[in-house]
């Protein structure tokens, strides 16, 4: 992959990059203002906070192209917090997250999610885009006097035509013209058609009133003791942790897309002053978002100027533009979303299942399943334990003596693969103490000791053969071998001593 030059982190098609920042930023608003109201907050905290963490990431993050802002993600681990404690000690955690968040990037860890095994990535896609779609059916749906049922009649008639129109749209556009992207053509047709035919279909407005005032610095109003960090900590973990694992998979997939590379621990420095301004200026904390990022992706956002874009709309929205983007169809949204979550799914995945090693599709499929009933963080985790298990398994078979030498009173084991917790049963399967001459030598030119239960393996070795009444040796050690086994207290020195005056 190439790195991106300054022009292209600013300059490139400036014309594509605006239309494509305008877009992503009507799909923000349903979006922030929904988790708002999931966290029990008031829907203009989520808008705020869009504002802040898109803006912010844009401008100084590692990866121009990519959309941030007040994540669902986030928002539903901080439901029980907002109820036994209110918005303030939610406006403390956010901040604290921020600050985590920076010292992640401070301490260059971005790199950690080179961790992250290619079927984990697959799930994580094929989840988030389940997720996004299912989202989507909440606006099929209308509350009563009697609770929440789905729509009925021609409300719903009307709701799914309009979504239908807005799918073929987006479809079938681009096979006339590329001049406009085909998500900010149907979110517009799709709201004229409503206005002059008078539809009676949900709108923006009826989530919730938009209309506000510029963010005011107020630094959240809780006692600076211990117990409000007990509080606000466990939170705040749990908010970095997920709000940095969907930021760097997104990242990871943006920078495949677009075939450049960002830089991750740039990402995750701006994420968390972003998050930081958003906790004191009253918004919702926020990160990568992979709809929104798909949306300005396939819109023709590439450069910082489409995320700086999407931002500033959204507080233009709030200030000037609330009476026009409230009349907005949801099911223009909705229906752009469910391309969104189509296009995002890797349905090469499938494919490929019966092809893959099975520990593979496992992963890809578990993480899928987790992510979609449970959250990112425990999904990406459990893929993590799986893929490292089964790579463990792995190479523990592959540890191996060869004989190369044998004789009355010595035998030569030639060791080959690596020793380490997962292999020492084996290694120790692979040796006859009791049937073994009187002289053995491990010759470990092809030997890797990984860690302390090697070298637990190897004094325990040493002991069986010691209580048989037997020499065991050791010779052709690797420097870094010598190193680990020094540390533990073994002589070395002696061993390769002994093994070479032989």
């Amino acid at each position: 992959m190439n790195k991106i030059s300054f022009r292209d982190e600013w300059l490139s098609n400036p014309k594509a990059n605006v239309l494509a920042g305008l877009t992503s930023s009507f799909a923000l608003v349903p979006e922030c203002i929904a988790f708002a109201l999931v966290a029990q907050l008031n829907p203009l905290m989520g808008l705020y906070g869009a504002f802040i963490i898109c803006t912010v990431t844009a401008l100084f993050g590692g990866r121009p192209g990519m959309i941030s802002g007040a994540a669902g993600s986030m928002a539903v681990v901080i439901v029980a917090l907002v109820v036994q404690h209110g918005a303030q000690y939610f406006l403390a955690t956010v901040l604290l997250s921020g600050v985590l968040m920076l010292l992640f990037g401070a301490l260059r860890l971005g790199k950690l999610v080179r961790m992250v095994p290619h079927p984990v990535m697959l799930g994580f896609v094929n989840g988030l885009a389940i997720v996004i779609a299912m989202a989507q059916l909440e606006h099929f749906k209308q509350t009563t006097p009697d609770g929440v049922h789905w729509l009925q009649g021609t409300p719903l008639l009307v709701m799914v035509g309009l979504v239908v129109v807005t799918m073929l749209i987006v479809y079938l556009l681009p096979r006339v013209t590329r001049a406009i992207p085909p998500a900010l053509a149907a979110i517009v047709g799709i709201g004229v058609l409503s206005q002059v035919l008078h539809l009676p279909t949900r709108t923006l407005g009826d989530m919730a009133h938009i209309a506000g005032n510029l963010p005011i610095f107020h630094f959240p109003e809780v006692p600076l003791t211990m117990e409000t960090l007990r509080i606000i900590a466990p939170y705040a973990v749990l908010m970095a942790i997920v709000g940095l694992l969907e930021t760097l998979l997104t990242f990871n997939l943006t920078d495949d897309i677009t075939e450049t590379r960002g830089q991750a621990n740039r990402e995750c420095l701006a994420l968390g002053a972003a998050n930081v301004l958003s906790g004191v200026f009253g918004g919702m904390g926020g990160c990568a978002m992979i709809g929104q990022t798909m949306i300005n992706l396939g819109s023709g956002g590439r450069s910082r100027l489409s995320g700086a874009i999407s931002g500033v709309m959204i507080l233009l929205f709030i200030l000037f533009l609330s009476p026009w983007i409230e009349r907005i169809p949801l099911a223009a949204l909705v229906g752009v979303m469910f391309v969104v979550a189509q296009e995002t799914f890797a349905w090469g995945s499938l494919r490929v299942l019966g092809k893959v090693p099975r520990h593979d599709a496992l992963v890809i499929v578990a993480v899928t399943v987790i992510t979609v009933f449970t959250d990112l963080a425990v999904a990406v985790l459990c893929g993590i334990v799986i893929a490292a298990l089964n790579f463990a398994w792995q190479h523990a078979r592959e540890i191996r003596a060869d004989i190369v030498q044998a004789g009355a009173d010595e035998k030569i084991y030639q060791l080959h693969g690596t020793l380490f917790f997962a292999s020492t049963t084996h290694f120790q399967e692979m040796f006859d103490a009791q049937r073994d001459p009187h002289r053995v030598v491990l010759d470990c030119r092809h030997l890797h000791l990984a860690d302390h239960s090697a070298i637990a393996a190897l004094e325990a070795l040493s002991e069986r053969y010691g209580k048989a009444g037997k020499q065991l040796h050791m010779m052709h050690l690797s420097k870094r071998n010598q190193q680990l086994l020094q540390r533990a207290g073994m002589d070395v020195t002696q061993l390769d001593v002994a093994a070479a005056a032989h």
